[in-house]
């Protein structure tokens, strides 16, 4: 039924739209994917591009709502440290692409690249060879691995998906309180957690 391949659309989007570190969209597609029975190859390119979009919107709005929340120094260290980023070139690709490869969540490189105003061009093809990827063998082992929807939505709460939601957490406690300036024009360690913009009553 198309629907059911929807809902592999809307729930790989919603999963990957959101500005926290969430599951992997993953966990959703192999769900679906063995609660209806669906064609497994539908279920990666569909779930792969309600990912895409999701990450792409999440690009968009984070700016602005990054300039609403945190001081414009906060603002302005991330963009220094995407320019340093995309100065690498292809060895900042890379290491994009490894990142994408891993079971991991990929919210923080999004939330990064979108306060760093990194073009999408720049890093939505890379996500999407190694989301493919990573996906395509996800949910497969899931496919094989699993019984019944049961024990998939327990696996979905297992260690390796809380661990990576808190690596993905400290990830972005990195990006955000570390100031990056001084790391990389001083070669000094600072953590700076006055971030944040202070209220202005009228």
């Amino acid at each position: 039924m198309w629907w059911q391949y929807l809902l592999v659309f809307i729930g790989s989007f919603l999963f990957d739209v959101v500005p926290i570190p969430f599951p992997p969209a993953f966990t959703i597609m192999v769900f679906l994917q063995i609660e209806f029975n669906l064609d497994i190859w539908l279920v990666i390119v569909i779930g792969v591009a309600g990912s895409i979009l999701g990450r792409y919107i999440l690009t968009l709005y984070i700016p602005l709502l990054a300039g609403r929340i945190f001081k414009k120094s906060k603002n302005e260290d991330v963009q220094f440290l995407g320019e340093k980023m995309k100065e690498n070139g292809w060895k900042g690709q890379a290491a994009i692409l490894a990142y994408t490869l891993l079971p991991l969540p990929t919210t923080p490189l999004f939330l990064a690249s979108g306060m760093a105003k990194i073009n999408a061009s720049y890093i939505i093809p890379i996500f999407l060879v190694g989301k493919f990827t990573s996906d395509a063998i996800t949910v497969h082992l899931g496919k094989y691995a699993a019984n019944n929807a049961k024990s998939i939505i327990e696996g979905g709460f297992s260690w390796q998906s809380v661990g990576g939601s808190i690596f993905g957490i400290l990830l972005l406690c990195t990006i955000l309180f570390i100031d990056w300036r001084s790391l990389i024009q001083k070669k000094t360690f600072l953590l700076n957690f006055r971030i944040w913009k202070k209220k202005t009553v009228n």
